[in-house]
């Protein structure tokens, strides 16, 4: 792949990276960032050399949330009636990859940057860096961030991130079992990569089959449903574009 690519991968001896790549925006989401993520999580979940993944943000970012600006560019970008539906897929992709993400938390993962940080087995945050669930602050709803937070957490935390929509650093991540790390700032890489050895150290087959019985144990029949498009439009309004 070409720097310019707003997706990288990088494959490592016995596990991979997968690289958000528009530091310019933050590692904003766009379809084809989405599109990059799930076509590389496709690739990466057939490939039986593959044990483990660390998905992070390149320019040491996380994931800004959706680009806003982009969607309200013009003229408008010809992927824009897709924004929902490729992100929508990439999370139902991250639901079914059959090996464990370990997520690179790195200086904020914001509203919909929050739910691909939700969406990682394992994460990895900096002392300094900030998960932040705010659409309420836009009347905007958060399907999926609320989806990954009754997989993974309880109401109550939801609750809390959700309607005070407030900034939540790495420590108080961890109190919450959000993350299942917190380290220096500058150490949040290299820690990833120390699990993504120490995994792909394992068996062959072994991180796979965890992985697996921790999918099937989630109870949830229907993921296609689970995952729901959000009724709410509220982030495609002028209005709610801020600078």
């Amino acid at each position: 792949m070409s720097d310019e690519e707003p997706v990288l991968v990088e494959r490592k001896a016995g596990w991979a990276e997968i690289i958000l790549n528009l530091p310019e925006r933050r590692n904003s989401i766009i379809p084809p960032l989405s599109d990059g993520v799930r076509l590389a999580l496709a690739e990466l979940a057939e490939d039986e050399d593959v044990a483990c993944v660390i998905l992070r943000g390149a320019d040491g970012f996380f994931c800004s949330g959706v680009d806003l600006k982009a969607l309200q560019a013009e003229p408008p970008p010809p992927w824009k009636s897709r924004q929902f539906g490729s992100w929508r897929e990439l999370h139902l992709a991250l639901y079914h990859f059959p090996k464990p993400v370990i997520g690179a938390f790195e200086k904020y993962g914001i509203n919909a940057g929050a739910a691909l940080a939700l969406a990682c087995d394992i994460l990895i945050a900096g002392d300094t860096a900030f998960l932040q669930v705010g659409e309420i602050q836009q009347g905007a709803v958060v399907p999926m961030n609320a989806a990954w937070f009754k997989i993974k957490s309880t109401e109550q935390v939801m609750a809390r991130m959700a309607m005070m929509g407030d900034r939540v650093a790495g420590p108080e991540l961890l109190r919450l079992g959000l993350a299942a790390e917190c380290v220096a700032d500058d150490a949040v890489v290299e820690r990833c990569r120390e699990i993504a050895e120490r995994i792909a150290g394992t068996p062959k087959g072994a991180s796979k089959n965890i992985k697996l019985s921790i999918i099937s144990q989630r109870g949830i029949d229907d993921p296609e449903a689970f995952f729901q498009q959000p009724d709410s439009q509220a982030l495609l309004t002028a209005a709610m574009v801020k600078g």
